[in-house]
């Protein structure tokens, strides 16, 4: 670390220190000294889990260990939580945990749902990261097979590439060798689509249910990955929790993605991914 703790550190100790209360995502954005947009694709990375999502997990868990201790005030646990009244905290509890709180009460224990402990991010999770280099990109054209995901459902991602595999050389309009994976249309919950493609001179004659997606021209840093392709989420958690936050740089918002060459193996996953981050410099205070 270089002084600095990681952003998703600091959100969570945020959150820690304050989900008793009225709590948003731009205040915690805040408190972390970043956008809501590096905030979201940081914590999402980093516990494969939306940041409110989290911090409902955290209230409604403390909320169930009062329960199971006897509160005879349900509304008043409900206060304590945050919610404005015994029918918004019941709903929002029985959506967490499918069951009521009168329920979880008189059963007095934990055991029958599923809680949100605190997350304690490792140190470890940082890995070596070499210098981006930074390019002007051209506008680009991308075909291929799109998902959408929740934060929760990326671990699905390779399974998308097994389908879209035997698909690259064939595409109608492609050129090159390479191969992408664009992450687009990310929203506050952390949601995003993930389009598993390649780059091609035009969309006449792409094949029913292929995705389509113009890249404008833009600049990016451009991050090498030099490992196993199974490591790569420790490269994206070091670029969005230390190099990003101590570059003087923030990411656009607009698309990002993996870029894999002919170097790239994907049997033995070995060869090396380039990650591709739009970019602009920080404004001053």
């Amino acid at each position: 670390m270089q002084g600095q703790e990681p952003v998703v550190a600091k959100a969570l100790w945020y959150i820690e220190s304050h989900f008793s209360g009225e709590i948003s995502l731009e205040e915690i954005s805040t408190r972390s000294g970043v956008s809501k947009y590096h905030l979201t694709r940081a914590f999402t990375v980093a516990t494969g889990r939306t940041i409110m999502q989290y911090v409902r997990g955290r209230r409604l868990t403390e909320a169930a260990r009062v329960l199971v201790n006897g509160a005879p005030d349900i509304l008043a646990v409900a206060l304590d939580s945050g919610y404005g009244s015994h029918e918004a905290f019941t709903r929002a509890f029985r959506e967490e945990f499918g069951l009521t709180p009168e329920a979880v009460r008189e059963r007095g224990d934990l055991n029958a749902i599923s809680i949100t402990e605190p997350i304690r991010m490792k140190e470890e999770m940082l890995t070596a990261l070499q210098a981006p280099r930074f390019a002007g990109g051209e506008t680009l054209l991308v075909a291929g097979l799109s998902e959408r995901y929740t934060a929760e459902g990326c671990a699905a991602i390779p399974s998308q590439w097994q389908k879209f595999v035997p698909h690259i050389g064939h595409v109608p309009g492609q050129f090159g060798k390479e191969a992408y994976g664009v992450i687009c249309n990310s929203d506050d919950t952390g949601s995003i689509d993930y389009i598993t493609g390649v780059a091609v001179s035009d969309f006449s004659r792409l094949p029913p249910g292929f995705a389509r997606l113009r890249i404008p021209p833009q600049r990016y840093a451009v991050f090498h990955h030099p490992g196993h392709i199974s490591g790569i989420q420790r490269t994206w958690y070091t670029i969005w929790n230390q190099w990003m936050p101590e570059s003087g740089f923030q990411a656009t918002g607009g698309p990002e993605f993996e870029r894999y060459g002919e170097e790239f193996n994907g049997v033995t996953g070995l060869g090396g991914v380039e990650i591709w981050i739009p970019v602009k410099r920080q404004a001053a205070d």
